[in-house]
């Protein structure tokens, strides 16, 4: 089993997380300006085993598509699928997880001078967009037993 690569693309930086090698936990992993991106994930996957990518998607609150999904996410998004054609690439909604981060900073005790630091807000971002999708996906897959069952 592969893990699972969760990345909060923007204009400027690129927040990463990964799952541990049974998918179960995501973690912040790293920060990259976002034009280096694919060459840091190229590296990784080299020397990692990994089966897929979910990068957010960050519409507006209306659904409507933003400017930053049109403008960089979407072309990002592309870049991975053909650079990486073995690698599933999947998209999952990312609205609200900078403020959700900036909560698990503070819950967690982290100093305001680290809060502050974008990067750290990027990386726990994606880590928090990682975890959503690990429980989406188990939600699922305990839907799908359930329904087998009855």
């Amino acid at each position: 089993m592969g893990r699972i690569i969760g990345i909060d693309y923007g204009s400027k930086r690129a927040g990463i997380a990964v799952t541990d090698p049974l998918q179960m936990i995501a973690g912040g992993l790293q920060t990259v300006a976002s034009s280096e991106a694919l060459e840091w994930l190229e590296g990784y996957i080299a020397n990692e085993q990994v089966e897929r990518i979910v990068v957010g998607y960050p519409a507006m609150l209306n659904g409507s598509e933003s400017d930053t999904l049109t403008l960089y996410v979407r072309p990002f998004v592309n870049r991975l699928k053909r650079k990486f054609p073995d690698v599933i690439v999947d998209t999952l909604d990312e609205r609200f997880t900078s403020k959700m981060a900036v909560r698990a900073m503070i819950d967690g005790g982290m100093k305001k001078k680290d809060r502050r630091d974008k990067a750290n807000i990027d990386k726990v971002s994606a880590a928090i967009l990682l975890q959503g999708y690990l429980e989406g996906v188990k939600n699922e897959e305990l839907r799908f037993q359930f329904d087998k069952i009855y």
